[in-house]
């Protein structure tokens, strides 16, 4: 049962400045699909429980599920997130970036803060229980979500997105990613994901 396909990155591996093709490829082809390979074998062990009607290990069962399908999900966040330009965000999001955070330097500082003390992901989402923007430190892929609220963009801080290129420089990784954010795409997410708001 393949209910969950392998995306492809939206731009070539050899095409980030300051991220290489071997990151991309260790980041993209191992760590990535593991996720959609453990979601797509746990959707195979639910439905063998649902046709015996015998749940045993349930717990542990959906624990996974929920690491696995949010690994899989905030990853396709963030090879979204990159293959622009960097610069900085226009039109509605930028408007609304503004609204919700008094500027767009203060929402990068914010945004920073988070990366520089946090250790899984820093979120920029829009949360559709207030319909503003917010970042959100998450620790474990599904640990610190809010509920209600859908990721906009995503930095992946796990030491698999930046150690081949890096080692423990993080800064040096930050830099990167602000270099090749895709803005464009960014913008169009939070057009979609802002017209569902409450």
């Amino acid at each position: 049962m393949e209910i969950h396909k392998v995306k492809p990155l939206p731009f070539a591996y050899n095409s980030l400045e300051g991220i290489s093709e071997q990151q991309l490829k260790f980041h993209h082809d191992t760590h990535y699909i593991a996720y959609v390979n453990n979601r797509n074998k746990i959707e195979e062990q639910l439905d063998e429980m649902r046709k015996k009607g015998d749940f045993p290990n349930i717990r542990g069962l959906k624990l996974n599920e929920s690491h696995n399908a949010s690994g899989m999900i905030l990853h396709e966040v963030y090879w979204d997130t990159l293959g622009g330009k960097g610069g900085d965000p226009k039109g509605k999001l930028a408007e609304k970036m503004k609204q919700d955070f008094g500027t767009i330097e203060n929402w990068k500082k914010e945004f920073m803060a988070i990366a520089t003390t946090g250790r899984g992901w820093v979120l920029l989402c829009f949360d559709l229980s207030d319909n503003r923007l917010h970042n959100y430190s998450v620790d474990f892929h599904d640990q610190g979500a809010v509920w209600g609220s859908i990721p906009v963009m995503a930095l992946d801080l796990w030491e698999h997105a930046h150690y081949t290129d890096y080692g423990p420089n993080k800064a040096k990784y930050f830099e990167a990613f602000f270099k090749n954010i895709n803005w464009e795409t960014i913008s169009e997410n939070f057009e979609k994901i802002s017209k569902l708001k409450r």
